[in-house]
């Protein structure tokens, strides 16, 4: 992982030199890392971090956070988890890098006793709401892990929470520190593709979902595996459309007004209480949907998000732009020079039809030439030095929340069949 770390710096290094991506120079956020403010820290002063929730995705950001603590002149200063094998498996891993942290088992502990700058929540959905709520009362920034909440109005009281009091509440979705959508974006947003006209995004696995229990007891059941359970998730909605339909709020740039859909538990049939496939629509005012399908029986097309406009199509996880007008194929480009050329002479108007209309084979071409970075560490590196200066691009947070509510109103729309809109309580 430290090679590739060194490799996505010195990309980014050279991107920031030749400008060859004028997207991260532009962007309100990154351009935001330049910034001072009287509320945050002096460039030599060390950022004092917190996790709290480690298991999967906590370990995870911590393995980044090691790789980041040093050029962001971060430390990791405590760790929280209800769950003591996560925490004992992450104090681990921390002694294994010559680190520290103070362990607790509750986290209002954590809050009332250490001295951190920022925290970084990666619990279940359903606990997000209230600690990062408690956290930034306490006057600490927070990074929480995407959805924001569990439900409609626990996500708006963050929001509301991050407004009252001024502090920092950047949500885990990492595309937006992501050069690759970055670029993209910019491509977007300037008119390369022409009227964006529909955009399809899907993530499709075969697996489960499930994680080996400790125990046969329900509650420890429905502790590890509470993505499965709605009181604690909304399964394939909460955990992975949240992405997505953040990424096709920023390409048009606004919200829906609307949507529709259904869901069921067609295969695992194993108890869970979230549909194991979704099919969602969501409008936009200018008349613009957004279709977005998962499923967790069928991994053949795994995921993308598609941008499609009337001079060409963005495809973001596999790095590929297609032009609407690409070069012809050469057995046709060579048919058209002998057409030109009058070697097939006269073509009988009732004759058979000789030119097929079929696809061109067009294998587009990359957004960027380089992908060899891992956007969660820029995000996480955007974190500290939002820290640092005090503030975060507001925008961060609106993309964070909008992807979110919309995500929850999803649910909402499948459990009753409607097609919905979102009440004016919620809208910001």
């Amino acid at each position: 992982m430290q090679d590739k770390i060194q490799s996505r710096r010195e990309f980014l290094k050279k991107m920031a030199i030749t400008g060859s991506v004028a997207t991260l120079a532009a962007s309100p956020w990154l351009s935001a890392f330049a910034q001072s403010s009287t509320a945050g820290k002096n460039a030599s002063d060390r950022v004092r971090l917190a996790v709290i929730g480690t298991g999967s995705r906590g370990k995870q950001l911590l393995r980044l956070l090691f790789e980041i603590t040093e050029s962001s002149n971060l430390e990791i200063a405590a760790l929280c988890d209800v769950y003591q094998p996560n925490l004992q498996e992450t104090k681990k891993m921390c002694k294994e890098q010559n680190m520290n942290p103070v362990l607790y088992n509750n986290y209002e502990d954590l809050l009332n006793k250490e001295k951190v700058d920022g925290v970084i929540i990666a619990t279940p959905l359903h606990q997000h709401a209230h600690i990062a709520i408690d956290a930034m009362l306490a006057g600490i920034h927070v990074f929480c892990e995407k959805s924001m909440a569990r439900t409609l109005d626990t996500t708006k009281a963050m929001y509301d929470a991050h407004k009252a009091t001024g502090k920092i509440l950047q949500i885990g979705h990492q595309r937006l520190f992501n050069p690759v959508y970055l670029e993209g974006m910019q491509r977007i947003h300037n008119g390369e593709l022409g009227k964006l006209g529909q955009i399809r995004a899907y993530w499709h696995r075969n697996n489960d979902w499930r994680r080996p229990v400790p125990d046969n007891t329900i509650e420890m059941e429905r502790f590890i595996n509470w993505r499965l359970y709605k009181e604690y998730s909304a399964g394939l909605l909460t955990e992975l459309m949240s992405h997505q339909i953040q990424v096709a709020n920023w390409a048009l740039q606004k919200t829906p007004v609307s949507v529709t859909g259904t869901g069921s538990i067609v295969y695992w049939k194993d108890g869970r209480e979230v549909n194991d496939n979704v099919a969602l629509i969501y409008s936009y005012e200018d008349g613009t949907q957004f279709i977005y399908d998962s499923m967790t029986s069928n991994k053949k097309y795994g995921l993308e998000e598609q941008i499609m406009g009337h001079k060409g199509t963005i495809e973001f996880e596999t790095n590929r732009y297609y032009t609407e007008t690409p070069p012809p194929a050469p057995g046709i480009l060579q048919l058209l020079n002998d057409m030109e050329s009058g070697f097939f002479g006269k073509v009988m108007i009732g004759g058979a039809s000789w030119v097929p209309e079929t696809a061109v084979k067009y294998n587009g071409e990359p957004i960027i030439e380089n992908t060899d970075f891992y956007d969660t560490a820029l995000q996480l590196e955007g974190f500290a030095k939002f820290i640092r200066a005090g503030k975060a691009p507001e925008s961060l947070t609106r993309e964070g929340y909008n992807a979110s509510i919309w995500t929850l109103l999803g649910e909402i729309a499948i459990e009753t069949g409607e097609k919905l809109t979102l009440a004016n309580k919620y809208k910001i």
